[in-house]
C-alpha cells in the first residue's frame, strides 16, 4: 500500500511539473514576443500549427516572415536554451513553416527567416538572447 501511495505523489508530482513548465513556456514566449515587437516586427500568429508542429511565433519583418522558436531554460541549467535546440527540432520546424506558408496564399512569396529567442530564468530576471537567422 505504501508503495502505491509513493507512486501515486510521484505522478501528482509529475502531472505539477508539466504545469509549471508549461506556465514558464508561456512567460518565456511572452518575454520572446515582447522584445521581437519592441524591435519592430510585427505578430502573425502565436503557437502555429500544421501536421504534428508548432511553431512558436510567426512574425513580419518588412517583406520577410519570421518564423521563430522559443527556448527557456532556467540559469544553471545542464544546457543554454539555444543549446537546446537539436538539429532534428531544426527540421521539423522548417517543415511545419513549409506546411503553413503552402495553406497561406498570402504568405507566398516572402522571404523567410528561422530565429531563435532563448530566454533565461535568473532569479527575478530575465536574459533574452534573440538570435536572427539562427538555422
Amino acid at each position: 500500500m505504501e508503495a502505491l501511495r509513493d507512486w501515486w505523489h510521484r505522478d501528482e508530482m509529475r502531472r505539477d511539473d508539466q504545469g509549471l513548465r508549461r506556465q514558464f513556456g508561456q512567460r518565456a514566449e511572452a518575454l520572446a514576443l515582447a522584445h521581437l515587437e519592441r524591435a519592430g516586427l510585427t505578430l502573425l500568429r502565436r503557437n502555429a500549427r500544421a501536421g504534428r508542429g508548432e511553431i512558436d511565433l510567426i512574425l513580419r519583418d518588412g517583406d520577410t516572415l519570421v518564423f521563430v522558436e522559443v527556448r527557456a531554460r532556467n540559469d544553471g541549467a545542464l544546457v543554454t536554451a539555444a543549446e537546446s535546440l537539436s538539429a532534428r527540432k531544426c527540421a521539423k520546424v522548417r517543415e511545419t513553416a513549409e506546411r503553413l506558408v503552402a495553406t497561406e496564399p498570402a504568405w507566398q512569396g516572402f522571404y523567410c527567416r528561422f530565429d531563435v529567442v532563448a530566454v533565461t530564468a535568473q532569479g527575478a530576471q530575465n536574459h533574452v538572447d534573440w538570435l536572427p537567422d539562427a538555422f
